[in-house]
């Protein structure tokens, strides 16, 4: 569901003359002038190489999209970077230490948890670790397992962005 059916009262003056103005992507208050901007959050996620440059997927644990293919990642925290959350969300899910982290790509995504709508932007980093002597599924990560890109099943890739990163990657390389 979308914010914009969840709100309304305004967080500002309690009254309910909050309004969700699409074209600009803010609620305001008719009462106080209250402005609320629905603005994306950031994720990480990494596609992690083996040495036979095959990727590492996870099996999700949790909704949305339990039990469905996706790569290692996670939200940002406030007032951390893109590069230290993905290294924080890798370290939490798999127990690695990543070696290199390099940019590829960002797509912009819907995350839908309890029945709320939260946009995100996925950037996605290319990534190696040294070894992976104490990789384990930890955290909301239900499995794993290494494939090459032409191996994947979209079908079986649960989030949206995560389907169009890996076309990217399927067709860069």
């Amino acid at each position: 569901m979308h914010p914009k059916h969840r709100f309304q009262y305004c967080p500002g003056c309690g009254k309910d003359t909050i309004h969700y103005h699409q074209d600009e992507g803010f609620f305001l208050c008719d009462s106080c002038g209250f402005q609320f901007f629905i603005n994306a959050a950031s994720a990480v996620a990494a596609i992690i190489l083996n040495d036979e440059n095959r990727i590492l997927f996870t099996k999700r644990a949790k909704p949305p999209a339990a039990d469905t293919l996706d790569l290692p990642g996670g939200f940002a925290d406030i007032n951390e970077s893109a590069e230290d959350a993905l290294k924080r969300e890798i370290k939490e899910e798999l127990d690695l230490e990543l070696s290199s982290v390099e940019y590829f790509t960002s797509q912009p995504n819907h995350y839908t948890y309890n029945g709320l709508t939260y946009f995100t932007l996925d950037l996605t980093y290319i990534c190696r670790v040294d070894n992976f002597d104490n990789l384990k599924a930890r955290d909301d990560i239900k499995g794993y397992e290494f494939l090459q890109a032409h191996e994947v099943n979209m079908d079986s890739i649960g989030l949206d962005s995560i389907k169009l990163i890996i076309a990217r990657y399927k067709s860069s390389y």
